[in-house]
């Protein structure tokens, strides 16, 4: 109700700005009219005179001009305006004050909703959020306009694919992350990205098209965690579980410790039986007692459990699994440079026996710690 007033006032307020002229007399404004130029200009020529600039024939002539020019001026300029034309402004000025609020509400009244109340909030936002969603596909179509008419833009093409992905428009991605290849050159990423579309558009699964492009990514970028991720899905989908646990638990063990992706990929393992890796894998009973355990307490426990672990190898290090579950415990908690000085310690214990130390090799591998 109050912005209805405000919005009344600002009315009036414009319609006596614009009409207050029409109510004025018509009296003859000195100032600034030709009668005053004139005057000035008598005034001037007495200065000019008295100054010794001008004769007074000169003078004389020049006085009587302008005195001539200012009774005509004088006589052609009305002292007031004839009442009727000041009738007729101020009943129009009237008519317009009361007319077009009048005008403006019966054209409101029928087209407009004075009685409409206001949206829910929820109503509101959904409004905004299909607002938004229209605008990124209005800024897409755009973009694929531009597109059409230079198709060999490879970063409009690199730009507008992850943005058709998200959209579920899995085809189109695939043909522009083709284009983005093509345009602006090989690199893992791409092709990682290229083969994430191609297996969305089958619906989640790693087709033989999808894994040619997983594998080219990884033979561009060996650590590429998209490449890797998938051909583990690739090979848990064909049935090849451990396969797929190895190649999870080796991109986990070059993982750093904050890489967003890593509950991903841990959830995957813990799917195909290797959650071991998740935390260390050092006794089932005390693994199972622990569920319980707040996640701190959890976390302290496993840790005094590793470094246990670790002060029994060094007493004796002929035990190849408990170097391995070590080396996985660090890599799990982060500590690479632990993991590392584990397996060398291990290579030392066991470089007598060549059967434990071919055995202690191949586990080092699947951890990404070969040689």
């Amino acid at each position: 109700m109050t912005l209805w007033f405000v919005f009344a006032l600002m009315t009036v307020a414009a319609i006596f700005a614009v009409l207050l002229p029409l109510g004025r007399s018509g009296r003859a404004q000195n100032q600034g009219s030709e009668v005053a130029v004139y005057k000035d200009q008598l005034a001037e020529i007495e200065r000019d005179l008295d100054a010794g600039l001008i004769a007074a024939p000169e003078a004389e002539a020049a006085r009587v001009e302008v005195s001539r020019r200012l009774l005509a001026a004088a006589g052609s300029e009305p002292a007031t305006a004839p009442k009727s034309s000041l009738k007729w402004r101020r009943a129009a000025a009237v008519l317009a004050l009361a007319g077009l609020p009048l005008v403006a509400i019966s054209v409101y009244v029928p087209l407009g909703s004075p009685r409409l109340q206001d949206f829910p909030l929820a109503q509101r936002e959904r409004g905004s959020g299909s607002g938004m969603a229209q605008s990124l596909e209005n800024l897409v179509v755009q973009v694929e306009q531009h597109l059409e008419k230079n198709p060999t833009d490879g970063r409009g093409w690199n730009v507008i694919a992850p943005v058709l992905e998200r959209l579920g428009r899995f085809d189109d991605a695939v043909r522009a992350y083709r284009n983005s290849l093509t345009y602006n050159g090989e690199s893992a990423e791409r092709r990682s990205d290229l083969g994430e579309a191609i297996s969305a558009a089958a619906g989640g699964v790693v087709t033989a098209e999808a894994k040619t492009e997983f594998e080219r990514a990884r033979s561009l970028s060996a650590d590429d965690p998209k490449a890797n991720y998938f051909l583990g899905l690739a090979a848990e989908q064909d049935g090849r579980k451990d396969d797929a646990a190895n190649i999870w638990r080796a991109l986990l063990a070059k993982a750093p410790a904050d890489a967003p992706w890593r509950p991903l990929v841990q959830t995957s393992l813990a799917r195909v039986g290797g959650g071991g890796a998740t935390m260390p894998a050092l006794s089932d009973e005390t693994l199972a007692a622990s569920k319980d355990m707040k996640e701190g307490d959890r976390n302290a426990m496993v840790r005094g459990m590793v470094e246990r672990l670790a002060t029994r190898l060094k007493q004796n290090g002929d035990d190849v699994e408990g170097w391995l579950r070590l080396v996985r415990a660090y890599l799990v908690m982060g500590d690479r440079d632990k993991a590392v000085g584990a397996s060398t310690d291990a290579r030392q214990a066991v470089a007598n026996d060549a059967a434990r130390l071919r055995q202690l090799d191949e586990g080092l591998k699947t951890l990404g710690l070969d040689g």
